[in-house]
């Protein structure tokens, strides 16, 4: 997205990105947050949202700051193990946006996440703000770029690729999925999570554009098990 026409918020939440996520292996950089903020401006536009900055509902610019946010506090790079908003939270506090906006954003980074998806039979009511950020994320967790992240993310944690004798988890709690001490292959992530993710789109648009991205996943973990098994 090009520098003109952008509020000192948004520039200020641009620079706020690349310096609380430097460090980080590819699949989840301030890349990864950009790209995100432009999948969910396409989105919103294609799903009608506005924009009103006199607003304290500005939908817009909720949506570019949540998604350019939703993972400066992910849980994976915390010490802890536990998601983290208090860098997001003081950048708004600072930047004195209304309390409502306030609310919107920290709400939808706080309940984006697959983990809090991952056991959920029901679905779930969301604003149009949530459902264009969650998609765009999604968007960037599959298709080819996907691929890439999900191999990029699993050889930083010094993953195995892919081993036959360790199948995917089945019926995974947020807690089972989240943690870090089971062993697990990076193949099998596309099972536990990436082909899940068509089905559970939100928006219209993000259902349209999932369906190219989820079968280039499809063909090439089919390629994938062939090369591994010497049949091709």
């Amino acid at each position: 997205m090009e520098m003109e026409g952008k509020s000192k918020v948004v520039r200020s939440a641009e620079k706020l990105v690349v310096t609380a996520m430097a460090g980080r292996d590819a699949s989840h950089d301030a890349e990864h947050a950009f790209r995100v903020r432009d999948l969910a401006l396409s989105l919103a536009s294609e799903e009608g949202l506005s924009s009103d900055p006199t607003s304290d509902s500005d939908s817009l610019e909720i949506v570019e700051l949540a998604a350019l946010f939703h993972d400066i506090g992910d849980y994976k790079y915390m010490k802890n193990s536990v998601e983290d908003t208090s860098v997001v939270e003081r950048f708004l506090d600072e930047e004195g946006l209304q309390e409502s906006k306030r609310e919107k954003i920290l709400s939808i980074i706080k309940g984006m996440g697959f983990k809090n998806e991952v056991s959920q039979t029901a679905p779930i009511k969301f604003p149009a703000e949530f459902g264009v950020v969650q998609d765009a994320d999604r968007l960037d967790s599959i298709g080819a770029i996907g691929i890439a992240r999900c191999f990029t993310y699993g050889g930083s944690v010094n993953q195995i690729l892919h081993d036959p004798n360790i199948p995917p988890r089945q019926n995974l709690s947020k807690e089972k999925y989240m943690n870090k001490d089971e062993k697990q292959t990076t193949v099998n992530h596309f099972h536990e999570k990436l082909f899940k993710l068509k089905d559970l789109m939100k928006t219209e648009a993000g259902k349209r554009r999932a369906e190219k991205r989820h079968k280039f996943m499809q063909d090439f973990l089919r390629e994938f098990y062939e090369e591994w098994e010497g049949k091709a």
